[in-house]
């Protein structure tokens, strides 16, 4: 799968779809008809979904949360491990009996998975009810292929894609928090990662176009901002202009909107002037989500993650002593192929030493087509659910000691909207990414307010609302 070069990165275009935004007629092709959307993997790919919302919408479906409901069912799909890969072709599955009961329903697969020449080949031999597959770079095409529809797959996927696009239109999840898109792709090539291989290589977006975006949000009333990308610390490097991802964060914070966040970083691209910015300004949440991956140089190395575990530890150590209050997150393999007892302790030693807030942690998964899917696979299974159970327990120990800190204490919170497991309470997040359950009236819904913590637990914290 060949990828883009510089020259073809840097082009910039707008993502028209000028045909769908008065054409009454259109919208009365797909009047009363309704669009199932499942969205697997990361912010991304939650973000991408936005967009698909938005033309489905456009041409005039509505939202279904019933999949036996919908006329068309849109699965933006990941790639980065295997079970995900099973999870979609075991929901197509589903998709296939309902095709059965409404022979006119569309079945469309976007995302990740769908760059990738394997899975397109088994989804023309194995799945041939499925009528449309596109990808990460032609959201904007999805209209067309479902206005062509003609009960045949029809296959529009750019694998070597490397514009950057502008004027994206979205449909967004929240009236409250919004992402924004800073760089497409990743230029990082870690040797299990697919990603390169499915979004391209790195593309940032030019900062003025960033900030109208932000500004334009903040004038519509959103609170927050997550500034988005594989490696946002990277931002800039592809770009002619002086400038990089410390210097365009300064300028995001400097529009005054309530709340910056961003994901996801790299340890390798992580600066001195970042660190520094982020101490900086009240606006910049003390929030870092910081992959180790793993605790052993050695591993390390095979993962092709530039640093060391001295070197992480060491960043790790910066960011805690000049940005006040912050709370690290990280993501770890465990697992990955050559990995001894040895390699796992030192990942073990890392957590007891950082005692992170959080985690994400996960078995190594083979993907095909990287460099790691050729190295030969000596750990057996069990050894890996074993290594896993007991790195989840270090974690949860200490997320737990992170999230007890704040008992009895008065914290910002962000309210977002009504709990899912109890709807009498409402939800929301701290400064520093804590779930808070709160006691308190929906009139709280989008603002900022003080919140006393009453119950502190392993992964999120209950609290009221209050004057003080």
């Amino acid at each position: 799968m060949n990828l883009p070069d510089l020259k073809e990165a840097r082009k910039r275009t707008d993502k028209k779809v000028d045909y769908l935004e008065n054409d009454n007629n259109i919208k009365k092709i797909f009047e009363n008809k309704k669009y199932f959307l499942k969205t697997y993997g990361c912010q991304m790919n939650v973000h991408d979904s936005e967009e698909i919302r938005k033309y489905l919408e456009m041409l005039g479906f509505t939202s279904t949360d019933n999949l036996e409901d919908s006329d068309i069912v849109v699965l933006n799909t990941c790639a980065i491990r295997e079970n995900a890969h099973d999870k979609v072709f075991g929901y197509l599955g589903r998709c296939k009996h309902l095709k059965k009961e409404k022979p006119g329903l569309i079945v469309a697969i976007g995302g990740c998975m769908s760059q990738e020449e394997n899975v397109v080949n088994e989804i023309k031999t194995k799945h041939p009810y499925v009528d449309i597959v596109f990808g990460t770079h032609n959201i904007n095409e999805l209209p067309k292929l479902i206005l062509n529809a003609k009960g045949k797959l029809d296959i529009e996927v750019y694998s070597n894609e490397g514009n950057v696009f502008e004027n994206v239109i979205y449909s967004r999840d929240s009236k409250i928090k919004a992402w924004v898109n800073i760089m497409y792709g990743c230029d990082k090539f870690c040797t299990y990662c697919i990603v390169p291989y499915t979004r391209g290589k790195q593309r940032s977006r030019k900062m003025d176009k960033i900030l109208e975006e932000v500004i334009d949000l903040k004038n519509n009333g959103y609170k927050e901002v997550t500034l988005l990308g594989q490696n946002v610390n990277a931002y800039g490097k592809d770009l002619e202009e002086n400038y990089d991802f410390a210097t365009l964060l300064e300028n995001v914070a400097k529009t005054n909107i309530e709340r910056v966040r961003f994901v996801t970083s790299h340890p390798w691209d992580f600066t001195d002037e970042m660190i520094d910015i982020i101490a900086k300004y009240e606006n910049i949440m003390p929030y870092i989500h910081l992959p180790l991956q793993s605790g052993s140089s050695k591993i390390l190395k095979l993962m092709g993650r530039r640093y060391t575990k001295e070197e992480y530890l060491e960043l790790y150590k910066k960011i805690k002593s000049k940005v006040k209050d912050v709370a690290i997150t990280t993501d770890i393999i465990v697992g990955f192929p050559n990995e001894t007892e040895e390699d796992f302790n030192e990942t073990l030693d890392v957590v007891e030493k950082c005692k992170f807030d959080g985690a994400y942690t996960f078995i190594y998964s083979k993907r095909e087509g990287t460099p790691a899917s050729l190295i030969k696979d000596s750990i057996d299974l069990k050894t890996k659910e074993e290594r896993l159970y007991k790195l989840n327990e270090l974690i949860n120990k200490y997320s737990k000691e992170a999230n007890e800190k704040y008992l009895d204490k008065n914290v910002k919170v962000l309210v977002e909207g009504i709990s899912e497991k109890d709807s009498t309470k409402l939800f929301g997040y701290t400064d520093t990414m804590k779930l808070v359950n709160i006691t308190g009236d929906k009139s709280n819904i989008g603002k900022i307010v003080n919140v006393k913590i009453t119950d502190a637990k392993s992964f999120s914290l209950d609290g009221e609302i209050c004057n003080g």
